[in-house]
């Protein structure tokens, strides 16, 4: 698909086949080779310095730079790792929780839970309408090895139910085959899904979120996070 704004904006996502070089890919895999079991599905990856550093770049890449909102951020960042032993099939679905630093009652905003000691809620539909996800390769074979799928367009229907949720994936999804150091880059509320690897190869997704300024009294919880690489296995497990 052609990259352009007014594409981005009326499919509700784009594949960036380049997005990081090899050297910098390579530097990545390192952050969480050996390390990955314990992180995977873990939200608070802006705590390691390397996946910081690898969501500025991002950030003021010249392409997705201009889906991003005025003022935008990374806020979160998570591996999903697939691989002999760890993989799955995910439903479709739409993202539609983000990290806050505590708990204010505020109209509109509901579905209040913890996660990894962090705070996170569902904001209104205007909120989510300004995310933008970016999905980085870091390995080959993304063909075979359950790639994303997404029901182009669905990100301008707002909050679906799961009974049009299903009724839209059934009318045809999108695979986003997508080759190493390049990316997905979608609206989170876009209808997305994606199946089990039919290979024993890897499959590692470096998941930026990127959101604006919060409405006075709430803010994004990446602070809370900027700490020391987990230690121990985390009990939440990848979910796309």
């Amino acid at each position: 698909m052609q990259l352009s704004q007014a594409t981005f904006d009326r499919q509700g996502f784009a594949i960036l086949p380049s997005v990081i070089s090899e050297a910098e890919c390579d530097r990545l895999v390192s952050a969480v080779e050996g390390a990955d079991k314990a992180i995977a599905g873990s939200r608070r990856l802006l705590g390691v310095e390397s996946l910081a550093h690898a969501a500025e770049s991002i950030r003021s890449h010249p392409v997705i730079s201009q889906f991003l909102a005025a003022r935008s951020r990374a806020v979160q960042c998570t591996l999903f790792s697939k691989g002999l032993m760890t993989n799955w099939s995910v439903s479709p679905h739409q993202d539609l929780c983000i990290p806050v630093q505590q708990r204010v009652e505020t109209p509109g905003w509901s579905g209040w839970s913890v996660k990894e000691g962090i705070t996170f809620v569902q904001p209104p539909v205007h909120i989510l309408e300004q995310l933008v996800a970016v999905r980085l390769q870091l390995d080959t074979h993304s063909s075979e090895t359950g790639p994303l799928e997404v029901v182009p367009g669905t990100h301008l229907l707002g909050r679906l139910g799961n009974a049009e949720i299903l009724e839209h994936a059934s009318r045809g999804k999108y695979r986003c085959v997508v080759p190493r150091c390049g990316a997905v880059v979608m609206r989170p509320l876009i209808v997305h899904s994606s199946g089990k690897s039919v290979m024993d190869r890897r499959r590692r997704i470096l998941h930026f979120l990127f959101g604006p300024p919060l409405p006075i009294g709430l803010g994004w919880a990446e602070m809370a996070w900027r700490s020391k690489l987990p230690d121990h296995p985390l009990h939440q497990q990848a979910a796309h």
